[in-house]
């Protein structure tokens, strides 16, 4: 265990990481929410949620008890400081009063089969965790608790960030 003395020593940390085992991949989320799933005041009036998935997240099927797999659709995760910061200002704005945790993981991390980190063609430093293969809403669910349950975390990321 590496005790850090500065904010930079951390950076400095986690830029090594990412040279020796692959891209930090970051989600920021408010205090008490899941680094994968959505609570209902997590998000606008009006989203669906399935099993705590959010509808537009991934590609569900008509009856919503299938994920169809598309390269383009999963859970968003920033790839570098400065999207990693964005996302962190509009979190803490809709957030208003809560800390906002920032989860990690490395884009080389042991993830469950059918599910893979693509890159967004839109935007080099967001990433999609997606489905490669069509599987139950349940089936997903267990897989994405799976990686929750080995993601990093820095609570309250305000003086990191």
């Amino acid at each position: 265990m590496e005790q850090f003395k500065i904010l930079t020593d951390l950076r400095d940390y986690i830029k090594d990481l990412e040279v020796q085992k692959g891209m930090l991949l970051a989600r920021p989320i408010p205090e008490g929410g899941s680094p994968v799933f959505y609570r209902s005041c997590d998000v606008a009036m009006g989203t669906e949620l399935v099993q705590g998935i959010q509808i537009g997240d991934y590609c569900f099927s008509n009856c919503k008890n299938w994920v169809i797999p598309h390269d383009q659709m999963g859970l968003s995760f920033s790839a570098n400081w400065k999207h990693l910061k964005g996302i962190y200002k509009l979190k803490s704005a809709k957030n208003p009063g809560k800390s906002i945790d920032v989860y990690w993981v490395l884009e080389k991390a042991d993830i469950p089969k059918e599910l893979k980190f693509v890159p967004d063609q839109k935007d080099d430093r967001h990433y999609f965790l997606t489905v490669t293969k069509k599987m139950t809403v349940d089936d997903l669910v267990k897989k994405l608790t799976w990686v929750a349950d080995r993601m990093s975390i820095i609570r309250d990321a305000t003086g990191a960030l």
